[in-house]
C-alpha cells in the first residue's frame, strides 16, 4: 500500500505503512468487539483486529480452547449475529471499508460460507434480526436508483432470507428515498415485525403485519443503537427505547391489539417502564424468554447497567440488580438461551473487550479468556465542564500528557479533538491516536459540542439550521477555556477531528483563523454542495435532516461550508482521507487542500488508497498516527 502526501505544488511519496513507526509498545495489538453469544452461552463470535484488520473470530467463554479465525477473508467485518438455533453465524463485511457492505453467513465450524445480500457492487446491505427459531434472517439492501433526471436516491428493501438457501427471499418492506430501514424483531408466531425507519432525529418504530404487509402502527423512537426494541413472547406488548416527548430515552411498553395496532382502545396504551434522570437508555437487550432485560444507561458519557424483570403486569419493569461494569463504556449486550449475558466493553485504559455474565444470582462479569487486557501506561482523562458564549453548558474529556506534569505545572501544547456524527459522543475510551499524541508531549481535549448525543434531545438539536454556526463557535470556546484554566498554551493550540469533526476543524479554521496554529482534518466535509452531490444517496437522505436540504437550504449550506470562507484560512492544514470513502468522498479533502495551496497556505493530503470512511487496517492507522504526530511536532514547536 502506498500513500500520497500532497504538499506545496508537487506530490511526494509518503513512506508506506510498513516503513512508518509502529504503535507505542504499551498499546495492545488487538481489541475484541461486537460479540454475539451462541444459544448455550459457551462460545462467542466476535470481531477482532489481531490480524491487522477486523475479522470474524470465535472463542470459548470458559474452559479449554483458544480463539479461532472463522473467516480469513481480508474484507473488514462490521457486525455479527449468532442464530437462535446455533446453526449459523451471520455477519456483514465491507470491502475496502466503504459503505457497500455485504451480509454473509457461515457455520460455527467455519464451513458453508454463503453470501446472502449485497452481491451488487453498487448496493449496500446490512443485518436485521433472526426469526425466533433461527430459520430466517432479516436483511436490508440499499440500492441506488435513478429518477430520470440524472440524480439518484436510495431504495431500501427489507427481506427475510433462508440461510440454507432453500426458500426464496420474502420481501417485507421497501422505502424509496429513505435514510434507514431495519427489521429489529419478529414475534415468535411470525405474525408481526418491528421495523426501524426514518432519518436521524426522526426515527420511528413500525409495527408491520406479516400476513398482509400492512402497517399496524408507528411510534417515535430514539437515535443511537439500531436495535430499538423487542416484542414480548405473546406479541401483546412491544418494549421500545424511545425519547418520544422526552429529553432522554427511556424504556417504554406499548400495549398491542391482536392485529398489532397500539391499544386496546380506551386503555393506557403507552407506559414508562424504566427511566433515569439525566440519562439516556442506550442499550436494550431482552432475554430470549422475554422475562428479563438488561438496560444500559449513558450518563454524561459513562455507562451503567441494570438487570430488570419484565411484567407480568403490562408495562412493568422491576429492577433486580445493578451490574458492575469493569470498564467505562458498554457498547453491546447479547443474551443466550440460559439467562447469561455477553457484554462488549470499552475503557479509557483498555482496548475493547468481551466479558460474560453468568445467569447465577449475584454473578459478576468475567473476562473471556481471549479478550484484550488493560494497557499499562495508558493515560486516562478527567471531565471538564465549561460554558459556551451563549450560555449553553458544554463538557469534554481532558488528557494530560505525562511530560506536561500536573495541571498546575503550566500551559502545554494542546490538541482539541472533535468527534464525528454530529450525534455521536466523545466518551472515556482508549483512543490509540490520543495515546500517540500524549507520548509526544501533547495534551488532548475531546469535547462534546452542541449536537452531540448523551445530553438530551435539546442539546442534540441545538446545532440545527443556523445553530451550526454556534457549534463552530463552541470549538473556539473550548480552546479559550483551556487557555483560561492555564492548561493550554495559547500559542500552541491545534484542532483535529474526523468526519463531522473534520468539518468542524475546517469551519473553525476559517471562522476563527487566528486561534489555532494548525489543523488536522480527517475525512471532513469542506463544501456541502459537493458533499451532497457525491455521497451515497441514502446517506444524503439522512444528512439532509441534520445539516439542511441541498435545495431548500442552499444558501445556508453555502454559508456554513468552509470552502466559502477559505480566503480566511491561515493555519497549516493536514488532510487525511480514504480513497474508497463513499460517505464523504475524498474530493472534499482534495478541494480544500488545493484551495489552501492556491492561497499560499501550507497544506498536505495523506491519501489512504485501501481505506474507506473508517480506517480499518492497522497499517493505515499506524501511518495516520505517525503522520499526524509528526505534523503537530512540526507546527506546534
Amino acid at each position: 500500500m502506498r500513500a500520497q502526501h500532497v504538499t506545496g505544488q508537487h506530490t511526494a511519496t509518503q513512506p508506506t505503512a510498513s516503513d512508518a513507526p509502529g504503535p507505542d509498545p504499551c498499546l495492545p495489538r488487538h481489541g475484541c468487539a461486537q460479540a454475539a453469544t451462541d444459544p448455550t452461552g459457551t462460545a462467542a463470535a466476535y470481531i477482532c483486529d489481531r490480524g491487522g484488520v477486523p475479522q470474524l473470530w470465535t472463542g470459548p467463554l470458559s474452559g479449554a480452547g483458544g480463539p479461532r479465525l472463522l473467516d480469513p477473508a481480508p474484507d473488514p467485518v462490521t457486525a455479527v449475529s449468532w442464530s437462535p438455533d446455533g446453526r449459523w453465524i451471520a455477519y456483514t463485511s465491507a470491502p475496502d471499508g466503504a459503505e457497500h457492505g455485504r451480509v454473509l453467513c457461515i457455520r460455527p465450524d467455519g464451513t458453508g460460507r454463503r453470501l446472502l445480500a449485497g452481491a451488487n457492487p453498487r448496493a449496500a446491505a446490512y443485518l436485521g434480526c433472526w426469526s425466533r427459531d433461527g430459520s430466517a434472517l432479516a436483511v436490508t439492501e440499499v440500492v441506488p436508483v435513478g429518477d430520470g433526471s440524472g440524480h439518484s436516491h436510495g431504495l431500501l428493501a427489507a427481506s427475510l432470507v433462508d440461510p440454507e438457501g432453500v426458500r426464496p427471499p420474502r420481501r417485507l418492506a421497501t422505502e424509496s428515498g429513505a435514510a434507514t430501514l431495519r427489521v429489529c424483531d419478529l414475534t415468535p408466531d411470525g405474525r408481526l415485525a418491528l421495523l426501524r425507519r426514518g432519518p436521524r432525529g426522526h426515527r420511528e418504530a413500525v409495527l408491520l403485519r406479516l400476513a398482509d404487509l400492512v402497517e399496524a402502527g408507528t411510534f417515535p423512537v430514539a437515535d443511537g443503537d439500531p436495535w430499538i426494541g423487542r416484542f414480548a413472547p405473546d406479541g401483546r406488548t412491544v418494549w421500545l427505547r424511545s425519547d418520544a416527548e422526552r429529553e432522554f430515552a427511556a424504556l417504554l411498553a406499548v400495549a398491542l391489539n391482536p392485529d398489532g395496532s397500539p391499544g386496546p382502545a380506551g386503555a393506557r396504551t403507552v407506559r414508562v417502564a424504566a427511566q433515569r434522570s439525566g440519562a439516556d437508555l442506550e442499550l436494550l437487550t431482552v432475554a430470549p424468554d422475554g422475562g428479563t432485560a438488561l438496560l444500559g444507561w449513558n450518563q454524561q458519557g459513562r455507562s451503567s447497567a441494570e438487570l430488570v424483570r419484565l411484567g407480568p403486569e403490562p408495562g412493568a419493569a422491576t429492577t433486580m440488580r445493578q451490574i458492575p461494569l469493569p470498564h467505562e463504556v458498554l457498547t453491546r449486550v447479547d443474551a443466550d438461551g440460559t439467562g447469561g449475558l455477553l457484554l462488549s466493553l470499552s475503557g479509557s485504559r483498555s482496548r475493547p473487550g468481551i466479558w460474560s455474565l453468568p445467569a447465577a444470582p449475584g454473578a459478576e462479569p468475567q473476562p473471556a479468556p481471549w479478550t484484550s487486557e488493560p494497557v499499562p501506561g495508558a493515560v486516562g482523562p478527567r471531565a471538564i465542564g465549561l460554558t459556551a458564549r451563549d450560555g449553553l453548558p458544554l463538557s469534554g474529556w481532558y488528557y494530560r500528557a505525562p511530560a506536561s506534569g500536573p495541571d498546575d505545572a503550566g500551559p502545554a501544547p494542546c490538541v482539541v479533538h472533535l468527534h464525528g456524527g454530529p450525534e455521536s459522543q466523545e466518551r472515556p475510551v482508549l483512543e490509540p491516536l490520543f495515546q500517540e499524541l500524549l507520548s509526544r508531549g501533547f495534551d488532548v481535549f475531546a469535547p462534546n459540542v452542541r449536537g452531540s448525543s448523551g445530553f438530551g434531545r435539546s442539546f442534540v438539536d441545538a446545532d440545527l439550521g443556523e445553530g451550526r454556526f454556534a457549534a463552530v463557535d463552541d470549538v473556539a470556546d473550548c480552546a479559550l477555556h483551556l487557555v483560561g484554566l492555564g492548561l493550554a498554551d495559547p500559542g500552541r493550540l491545534a484542532v483535529m477531528g474526523r468526519s463531522y469533526g473534520g468539518y468542524l476543524v475546517l469551519a473553525a479554521l476559517v471562522r476563527h483563523p487566528e486561534l489555532f496554529r494548525t489543523g488536522v482534518d480527517i475525512c471532513g466535509i469542506s463544501d456541502f454542495a459537493t458533499f451532497f452531490a457525491g455521497t451515497e444517496p441514502w446517506i444524503a437522505e439522512s444528512a439532509a435532516a441534520k445539516y439542511g436540504h441541498p435545495e431548500r437550504d442552499r444558501l445556508l449550506l453555502r454559508q456554513l461550508s468552509p470552502m466559502t470562507g477559505v480566503d480566511a484560512l491561515r493555519a497549516p492544514l493536514l488532510a487525511v482521507h480514504g480513497a474508497q470513502d463513499s460517505n464523504v468522498p475524498i474530493g472534499e479533502s482534495e478541494q480544500i487542500v488545493a484551495a489552501a495551496r492556491a492561497r499560499g497556505v501550507t497544506a498536505s493530503l495523506l491519501e489512504l488508497p485501501d481505506e474507506g470512511h473508517d480506517f480499518v487496517h492497522e497499517q493505515s492507522r499506524a501511518l495516520v498516527r505517525s503522520t499526524v504526530a509528526a505534523w503537530l511536532e512540526r507546527h506546534l514547536e
